[in-house]
């Protein structure tokens, strides 16, 4: 299985390389903040099952969206409130994800066969990630860990017989961290759904109107 060390070469051509495998509609392994990830196209159905089949997911789960900034989030979702604006300028890129109303116009099936009205969506820190994202547009994501597992912080835990992805993108050893913020919003406000990497407190100096789920 090709292994690309993002620390060795140009990251131009590392970027191409990725985009190139996901346009084809093949799974990737890049790393985030805090683990290793699948990565795949967002909208193409086969692409995403097959990420789901890699994990071992249970049937209705439903693969998170990593996007390149807000305003590529703007376009996906029907509405993006002043608050969630506001809190994704202070906390993106990084470990805030925001679960939205998808766009009406999307044609996308993220594992729950477009049943629920919501997606999940976070700008990464990882430059490699955002370089690619920005040309590829978003790209739906999952642990590249078994389902229930916790985060892979070296490609080394990776069973050679479930390296059925097209290539793998290597930047060592990651340092383990807290989870991301999970909030909620959509015309009824901003709701607090997981308290991780950034505070309710931090998140109240941004939005005070901010709710618990």
């Amino acid at each position: 299985m090709p292994r690309i060390d993002l620390k060795v070469g140009e990251q131009k051509k590392q970027v191409a390389r990725a985009l190139k495998e996901i346009q084809a509609g093949f799974v990737i392994v890049a790393p985030l903040e805090h683990g290793y990830v699948y990565l795949a196209d967002a909208f193409s159905p086969f692409a995403v099952r097959a990420m789901h089949v890699l994990r071992g997911d249970k049937t209705g789960v439903v693969a998170q969206v990593l996007a390149h900034s807000l305003d590529t989030v703007k376009g996906i979702s029907r509405d993006v409130s002043p608050d969630t604006q506001a809190l994704c300028n202070q906390f993106w890129p990084g470990l805030l994800s925001v679960t939205l109303r998808p766009s009406s116009v999307l044609n996308w099936d993220l594992g729950d066969d477009k049943e629920l009205d919501w997606f999940n969506v976070r700008v990464p820190k990882s430059k490699f990630v955002r370089a690619l994202l920005k040309a590829s547009g978003p790209l739906a994501v999952a642990s590249a860990s078994s389902a229930g597992a916790e985060p892979m912080l070296k490609i080394d835990r990776m069973q050679v017989k479930d390296w059925n992805v097209a290539v793998v993108f290597d930047n060592g050893a990651l340092k383990s961290g807290p989870r991301s913020t999970i909030i909620e919003a959509d015309a009824g406000g901003v709701r607090v759904v997981r308290e991780g990497a950034i505070s309710v407190a931090e998140m109240e100096k941004v939005a005070p109107r901010i709710s618990w789920a």
